[in-house]
């Protein structure tokens, strides 16, 4: 298990560090074959542009950290107000109602650990499985045509005077874009500590909700791309910590060699030592959407420490 307390020195290498992901300027617009998360390339880009957002994570750091160990964290059930930005030039990009609602729920299911699925959680991390205890509510959903083949990673779709759809309400409401981002990704969000006029996440159509269609967006069609990227806007890092054996903060998340595509039979042993198996079918690794279904204790201190007085999200109260 990981030590997640870190000097200023150490979490500001670690936002340094590069994952292997397809440049964000790349509007390619391949099949994708393995999973593709832009959030730590949008971080890294924010970072540069911004000096000041580097201190503002490291408070928020700071302040996760001391209401995790003072277990200062929400007493009360967390519900998520969401608005779904919908962004189409086609017909398919125009996702409907119905597929907005499937992912709401998919996000309900997961966040409160009553997916099917999370009963295939190993004997090994059933003791750390966790319902993190928040729910998501749709509120709205904003519909916009554009004639635009791609968005890329610049965050234009969240801009109306880029041709595309400003946040609603981003203090106290998650925002979510649908829309063809391109590049091989299939989505990302912002960490806390962003810009409101860009906070949120966002969702390629093609990997929103869960698709009938599972030949246009198989392997990743039952609605988990959403379930990564909130845990991002959540604060969670990428469970290999975006570094070979890397840190991802949490400390009852096994240290991961790097980043697990497919659906890895379990038990996966790490090539990190001390000798011990990975937690592949963690939502925040890059596993196939059917090999992803837990959260864990640690990761869901971390989610719940945002949601406190005087924390990054406390306005969305409980």
């Amino acid at each position: 298990m990981k030590k997640v307390l870190l000097s200023a020195v150490a979490f500001m290498m670690l936002f340094s560090c590069q994952n292997d992901q397809t440049d964000s300027t790349d509007l390619s617009t391949a099949a994708v074959a393995q999973r593709g998360c832009a959030s730590q390339d949008v971080l890294d880009a924010q970072l540069k542009a911004d000096p000041t957002l580097a201190l503002r994570m490291n408070q928020i750091e700071a302040f996760t950290q001391k209401a995790m160990l003072t277990n200062r964290l929400v007493n009360g059930k967390i519900v998520i107000p969401v608005v779904v930005n919908v962004l189409y030039r086609t017909a398919a990009e125009n996702i409907s109602d119905a597929l907005i609602q499937s992912q709401i729920d998919v996000l309900n299911k997961d966040f409160t650990a009553t997916n099917p699925d999370f009963s295939a959680v190993p004997a090994e991390f059933a003791g750390v499985a966790a319902n993190v205890g928040i729910t998501f509510e749709l509120v709205n959903v904003v519909r916009k045509s554009t004639t635009k083949t791609s968005w890329g990673t610049r965050d234009t779709m969240k801009n109306s005077k880029r041709g595309g759809i400003n946040p609603t309400s981003p203090s106290n409401t998650l925002n979510i874009w649908s829309c063809t981002v391109g590049g091989g990704i299939l989505g990302y969000a912002q960490f806390p500590g962003g810009s409101a006029a860009t906070d949120g996440v966002v969702i390629d159509s093609k990997y929103f909700g869960v698709s009938s269609d599972s030949g246009a967006s198989y392997p990743y069609n039952l609605g988990r791309t959403a379930s990564h990227e909130v845990g991002h806007w959540m604060n969670l890092r990428h469970i290999w910590g975006d570094a070979s054996c890397g840190n991802d903060l949490v400390s009852d998340t096994p240290v991961h060699k790097t980043s697990n595509f497919g659906v890895p039979t379990y038990p996966y042993a790490s090539t990190c030592l001390p000798a011990h198996n990975e937690m592949t079918m963690n939502y925040m690794d890059y596993t196939d959407d059917r090999g992803m279904f837990m959260f864990t204790e640690g990761q869901k201190s971390r989610m719940s420490a945002l949601f406190v007085s005087g924390g990054a999200r406390s306005g969305f109260g409980i």
